[in-house]
């Protein structure tokens, strides 16, 4: 049984060439999305294997479109497996949770059971105080697995709620041990006086 008779397939009456180029939309979309994402995180040995199949499938489901330009089910399942797709292959890489991230808080509370408790539960950091707009601040670094994030940001929130915090992705951590800080001071920069 070739392509064609497997698209011409019909349940009920109807030909179910629209669902399963939907289908096939939505897997080769996905495998693009997850391409982009491996590489973007520094995996590139997996692109070229992800991007034989996302090519493979997506020519299945274009020449079905191409070949029955007359059936505008089939373009509006192409378009739609599209847009499907997008979501499936950022669904599928959040629950995967490749990488690393890194955690930034800045905080005007004191977090010394904050570091006290990372000290504790052996998750690295970096700690500097600073000045930020309104005065005193203090700034955490912690370089984590995505999968340890949601975790990390419930202890953040148990021990300083209202701590301002930004994650970015980390395109490569080399193993290694930074230099040990518990505090590194770090002056406001001086303003020089006017002349007249």
């Amino acid at each position: 049984m070739d392509l064609t008779s497997i698209m011409n397939i019909q349940i009920a009456g109807v030909t179910i060439a629209p669902f399963l180029i939907f289908l096939a939309r939505i897997g080769d979309v996905s495998v693009g999305t997850m391409r982009i994402i491996v590489l973007s995180r520094g995996k590139g040995w997996m692109a070229p294997v992800l991007g034989f199949f996302e090519v493979t499938i997506w020519l299945l489901a274009v020449s079905q479109v191409i070949n029955n330009l007359d059936n505008p089910v089939n373009v509006l399942a192409y378009a739609a497996g599209y847009a499907c797709g997008n979501y499936v292959g950022l669904f599928i890489e959040d629950r995967m949770a490749m990488g690393s991230v890194l955690l930034r808080l800045v905080t005007r509370k004191d977090s010394t059971a904050l570091i006290d408790y990372l000290n504790e539960k052996n998750i690295g950091f970096t700690y500097v105080d600073a000045h930020g707009k309104n005065g005193q601040v203090q700034i955490i670094y912690i370089v984590l697995k995505r999968k340890k994030l949601e975790e990390v940001i419930e202890i953040v929130n148990r021990y300083n709620p209202n701590a301002f915090f930004s994650v970015e992705d980390v395109r490569k951590v080399y193993d290694g041990e930074l230099p040990t800080v518990t505090s590194v001071s770090v002056p406001a920069p001086a303003i020089p006086a006017l002349r007249r």
